[in-house]
């Protein structure tokens, strides 16, 4: 919030809405001319004078300059302390890209305008601090190997969240096959730049990935958004949760590109973590990643649910024990294949 207290004499015969439009013209701008003042605010160029004249009065240091590429203009220090932005604060507003996860709810072009419009407010001893910034620090969201995700449930989802309004979704679950539920949109989450939808069903909350709802429908009836919920503490709670109830068990994986496009559909938001710290591909365009499981039989299930896609590097007892139930299973198919042979 920007507050600015300009204060005027008793009885000053200018609008007070006016002289501020007046300073926040030369704030943004710099420097203007009599003309163009006057154009913008729909006045003579006698009222912009009598109008700087009374900025002057009430300690504005505001001065002209005649001749050519003269003008109107603040004085340098002046329009800083009204940006109010140090030369850290510039930085660290223009270190930020627009994060896939934002352009997905199409507000990246807002967020776009809105930062030019910062810079134009800046005053010239700031613009190296930004363009410095900008040379220096990119932050890029996503992961080694992530697909670029479609999601055209996206927006309505966030339309029924902003309309309180009630939703039928369908839901895909982990062996593919799909429920269909009717839920109660509370907020959207984006971690790992994977949205996830928190709604209530049957009055509890519950989280879903928006990726696996291949059917979304708003519905005409509304619900009551509970006054005490909070989407932030309920989510660094859940988040809490899941990494306490995490498997102790630790895999290094070495998996095919194929598999990384598709690891998180298998193993959800895990795999996205697991991507995001994985290093670039090898020759062949495998990577080596780390996943945890509660226990020894849960990896290897779920390994050898992967297929070829999948070479356990370590623990080497693991590494035998998928190879060893991968032949008994191959053993007992050919077997079975002769019988009905």
């Amino acid at each position: 919030m920007l507050y600015l207290d300009v204060s005027f004499p008793t009885g000053f015969p200018m609008r007070a809405d006016r002289l501020l439009s007046l300073l926040m013209l030369l704030q943004t701008h710099g420097r203007m001319t009599a003309r163009d003042l006057a154009a913008e605010l729909e006045v003579s160029e006698r009222t912009i004078y009598r109008d700087l004249e009374a900025l002057s009065t009430a300690g504005i240091p505001v001065y002209t300059e005649r001749g050519p590429g003269g003008g109107i203009a603040l004085v340098e220090e002046y329009r800083t302390n009204l940006t109010g932005l140090t030369a850290d604060e510039v930085q660290a507003l223009f270190m930020l890209s627009i994060p896939s996860p934002l352009l997905q709810l199409g507000v990246g072009e807002t967020l776009r305008s809105a930062l030019r419009k910062l810079a134009a407010a800046l005053p010239p001893s700031r613009l190296p601090d930004r363009e410095m910034a900008r040379q220096r620090i990119y932050l890029d969201t996503s992961w080694w190997g992530q697909p670029g995700q479609v999601l055209p449930h996206l927006a309505t989802v966030q339309q029924a969240i902003w309309q309180e309004r009630r939703l039928r979704v369908a839901v895909r679950t982990f062996f593919g096959g799909e429920i269909d539920v009717i839920v109660e949109p509370l907020g959207l989450v984006a971690k790992a730049s994977e949205w996830h939808l928190v709604a209530l069903r049957s009055g509890r909350p519950h989280v879903y990935r928006v990726a696996d709802l291949t059917a979304v429908e708003m519905l005409e009836d509304a619900f009551e958004r509970p006054a005490d919920f909070n989407l932030v503490a309920f989510w660094e709670a859940y988040c809490a949760r899941v990494e306490a109830e995490r498997g102790i068990y630790g895999v290094r994986l070495r998996i095919s590109p194929d598999l990384a496009r598709e690891l998180t559909w298998h193993l959800g938001e895990q795999a996205a973590g697991a991507l995001s710290r994985a290093g670039a591909p090898d020759a062949e365009g495998w990577r080596e990643i780390t996943l945890w499981f509660s226990d020894p039989a849960e990896a290897r299930g779920r390994i050898l649910s992967l297929g070829r896609a999948a070479e356990v590097i370590d623990p080497l007892p693991l590494r035998k024990s998928v190879l060893d139930y991968a032949r008994q299973i191959v053993q007992f198919y050919e077997e079975r294949s002769h019988e009905k042979g």
